[in-house]
């Protein structure tokens, strides 16, 4: 465990010293306090306040940060940070511990933001000035009809009012996209809107109510990655044969996370000889989708799984040369190229709610068609 040691003050007796730490992998928060030099009555009294506050020591985390001030040896302050959003403070009161939550000031502001892709969506967004996540989270948007990691090309243009949680004048997160729009030269044009329904789920529609959802996605990875190797014959890296490959391979650093391209039956989760970590999923159609060499597994056989579920994460285990996924499908009992399958919508919205629904979008297409600054200018 790292600590760091400052001297703030030394007049005369008074002397202040600060040791900041970070939970470490399986440590307590006890433990920790200890590590830090605290006796056992003040650990009770420091977990007594953190617990009177809120605090749920089972949410405890690896990099949880801890910053202890004592003076003269004895702790006189302790702030726990979590994340942005959490963080507790115990500070003595004489002969007490006495503890409090701390409250970010933040407000949710709706903002129209456009990227245009140079190298990729990613590099967009810092290029436009937003956190490089919103290029997931956009992305998230279009995940039936775009693959992130074949068919953009420069010069494709994204443009979404979304929400952005906000402190100080600092973006902190994003929020719900509630309008999208993409222009690229290989998928055309394609614009999406959030909707909520009267029972209260929300999904995208477009412009016409027809759903944004299909029953399958256009790819396992959340996060982007490119295709190393595709479906048809090919030299096997390891056994050194030429064969049949039934999958595509997606080229991704080790612990992207993988998810359902449907919603689906896990129909086997587990050690396989060749595959490593695999997870195999049922869904309608008579079709079968399987994702190997996971590093992790995050489901069990039986488990019903909704699409975009997250099952596992990539990795490198069982006949593998570096990390990456194998990504299969099956359609009754024989393996199909899983890039070249087309798959109907989800049903369109009911026509009593396309009044409503128009409605209530009507502004957010406004937005998304006026005209950005840069347009103006050329």
């Amino acid at each position: 465990m790292i600590a760091l040691f400052v001297a703030l003050s030394l007049s005369g007796t008074d002397l202040t010293i600060v040791k900041n730490r970070r939970l470490e992998q399986n440590a307590t928060v006890a433990k920790t306090l200890f590590a830090a030099g605290l006796d056992e009555p003040t650990v009770d009294a420091v977990q007594g306040a953190l617990k009177a506050n809120g605090f749920d020591f089972k949410k405890a985390r690896p990099s949880d940060q801890l910053r202890f001030v004592f003076r003269n040896g004895q702790l006189d302050q302790l702030d726990y940070r979590r994340s942005i959003f959490s963080e507790w403070q115990v500070r003595r009161d004489g002969d007490r511990y006495v503890g409090k939550k701390g409250e970010l000031e933040r407000e949710t502001q709706l903002a129209v933001v456009e990227l245009t892709v140079e190298s990729s969506v990613w590099e967009a967004a810092k290029a436009a000035g937003e956190k490089p996540e919103i290029a997931v989270t956009l992305s998230d948007v279009f995940a039936w009809d775009i693959d992130f990691y074949r068919d953009v090309q420069k010069g494709d243009r994204m443009r979404a009012v979304i929400e952005k949680v906000v402190s100080k004048g600092r973006v902190l997160e994003y929020g719900n996209v509630l309008a999208a729009s993409y222009v690229g030269s290989t998928v055309g044009a394609k614009k999406s809107f959030r909707y909520r329904m009267p029972d209260g789920s929300e999904s995208y529609y477009l412009e016409d109510g027809t759903s944004a959802r299909k029953t399958f996605l256009k790819t396992p990875l959340k996060f982007a990655a490119v295709v190393t190797s595709g479906f048809g014959t090919r030299l096997h890296p390891i056994l050194n044969y030429v064969g049949s490959h039934n999958g595509v391979d997606y080229g991704t650093p080790l612990g992207t996370p993988v998810w359902a391209v449907a919603d689906g039956t896990v129909t086997r989760a587990g050690w396989d000889k060749g595959g490593g970590n695999m997870v195999c999923v049922r869904h309608v159609y008579s079709l079968e989708t399987c994702y190997l060499h996971l590093s992790k597994v995050e489901v069990k056989e039986g488990q019903r799984v909704a699409q975009k579920t997250v099952i596992g994460a990539s990795g490198s285990t069982g006949l593998s040369t570096g990390p990456h996924l194998h990504f299969a499908m099956k359609k009754a009992g024989s393996f199909v190229n899983p890039l070249t399958q087309t798959f109907p919508r989800a049903d369109p919205l009911p026509k009593p709610l396309l009044a409503d629904f128009q409605e209530k979008t009507g502004p957010l297409g406004a937005q998304l068609e006026a005209k950005s600054v840069a347009e103006v200018a050329r």
